[in-house]
């Protein structure tokens, strides 16, 4: 239950730090890039640690 715990967290820290990044630095299209990215990274940690 606790590795759970700490994989969320991560996935979390993951999204917050990248939408901030992406807000501040980047246009629409690279928007759509890295949030495409992020959710690459958030289904891969899912497929990988959590099934």
């Amino acid at each position: 239950m606790q590795s759970n715990i700490i994989y969320y967290v991560a996935l979390l820290l993951v999204i917050i730090i990248g939408f901030v990044v992406v807000k501040k630095v980047a246009s629409c299209m690279i928007k759509s890039v890295v949030t495409i990215i992020l959710v690459a990274v958030a289904a891969a940690l899912y497929w990988f640690y959590l099934r």
